[in-house]
């Protein structure tokens, strides 16, 4: 009876050992599946659609309702002759005559017009001062027409305005918070005109990269082209991809893009160090690598403490004078605990930054290595300065 048990035992052993080799490649392939759909993106978020674009508009306005917080007129002449201006076109002649209000301020008021917004649609107005106004708390913005850069009038704004900051003073202190000359209307502004652009009757359109590569643009008709199985997308350079509308195709341009908007890519980006000297920041790009190179950083540090002293006469002297004798302490610190840090090819940005920081490195040191390990040639990256 037992050699009849044996081979069952010997073969349960062998599909235990097949089935955990199963579990283990599979649990690879799902991380490794993980990882590839973690690093993907949509299109549309990389990507502009050619024509669908914003529109700046800008406008010359009054602000009234101010609490004593306006334009000095005599300050600021372009806001007298608005006032008076907007005055005689309501019948009020104050031509010649002494204004001294403070209730009044000159403003430029911005807008940005979305694509395909419908005349009547409303939209955010922003309100800048002009003049010497110390607040626009309170204020109210009178008809301004906004025009766009043909010089044509797309919307109207109009409102109260919303700050979020305030001035207060005294005689002796002044407390401010954030921008108080500056505010918001939250739908101020009303469409006039419509941008004539129909996007369906076209039969081909350029899908523009944000952030222009000849792999992302590549892989991007690689995707459209799998997707809908037919030869639709080619990549014209790095910042563009032609999407034509095929001819046996039930829909429009618009149904096309919505079709493929939603296909992941995995975006590609050359290795770049971007470094802004005046804030001392630094971001680097995760394919950041460096070959062979040894780095010393030290600095020289001369402190100059000065604490002058008064030397006096002795009471009821006959001769003597009051002075002061300077008295002066330099102290220098070479940075004699230099130490040299070797960092290897192949180094990755988490380990470039652990050795710069091992170093204790300040980020405007760090961004002067970085600038010399570039000009050894030893930083295989970008460097773009802010």
């Amino acid at each position: 009876m037992q050699g009849i048990y044996r081979t069952p035992d010997k073969t349960d052993r062998i599909v235990r050992e097949i089935l955990g080799l199963f579990l283990v490649i599979l649990m690879v392939l799902l991380a490794v599946a993980g990882t590839a759909q973690a690093k993907t993106t949509r299109i549309k978020d990389i990507v502009d659609i050619e024509g669908v674009r914003e529109n700046q508009l800008v406008g010359y306005g009054i602000v009234v309702g101010l609490n004593g917080t306006g334009d000095g007129l005599n300050n600021s002449p372009f806001t007298r002759q608005s006032l008076e201006a907007m005055l005689e076109r309501l019948g009020v002649s104050v031509r010649d005559k002494n204004m001294n209000t403070g209730n009044v301020a000159a403003v430029m008021v911005t807008a940005t017009l979305p694509p395909f917004t419908n005349q009547g649609s409303r939209i955010d107005v922003n309100i800048s001062s002009l003049g010497d106004a110390s607040s626009l708390q309170g204020g109210t913005l009178l008809v301004t027409p906004l025009l766009g850069a043909d010089g044509e009038v797309y919307a109207v704004a109009q409102g109260e305005i919303s700050i979020s900051g305030y001035s207060i003073e005294g005689e002796a202190a002044t407390i401010t918070q954030n921008i108080p000359t500056s505010g918001r209307i939250a739908g101020g502004g009303i469409v006039e005109r419509e941008i004539d652009f129909t996007l369906e009757e076209l039969q081909q359109v350029r899908l523009a990269l944000r952030n222009p590569d000849f792999t992302t643009s590549r892989r991007i008709a690689q995707a459209i082209n799998g997707f809908t199985s037919a030869n639709l997308a080619s990549a014209e350079n790095s910042g563009s991809v032609v999407l034509k509308r095929p001819e046996n195709y039930d829909g429009t341009i618009v149904d096309l893009i919505t079709d493929i908007e939603q296909l992941p890519i995995q975006p590609d980006q050359p290795a770049r160090v971007v470094i802004s000297e005046r804030s001392g920041v630094i971001v680097m790009g995760a394919d950041v690598r460096i070959s062979d190179v040894a780095i010393a950083q030290g600095s020289l540090t001369v402190k100059v403490t000065e604490t002058p002293q008064v030397s006096q006469a002795n009471p009821f002297a006959e001769q003597g004078q009051t002075v002061i004798v300077p008295r002066t302490d330099l102290s220098v610190n070479a940075g004699d605990d230099v130490k040299l840090a070797m960092l290897e090819t192949g180094v990755t940005l988490q380990d470039l930054v652990t050795g710069l920081n091992r170093l204790g490195m300040q980020p405007r040191d760090i961004i002067t290595i970085l600038q010399a390990i570039k000009a050894a040639g030893a930083l295989q990256a970008e460097i773009e300065v802010m």
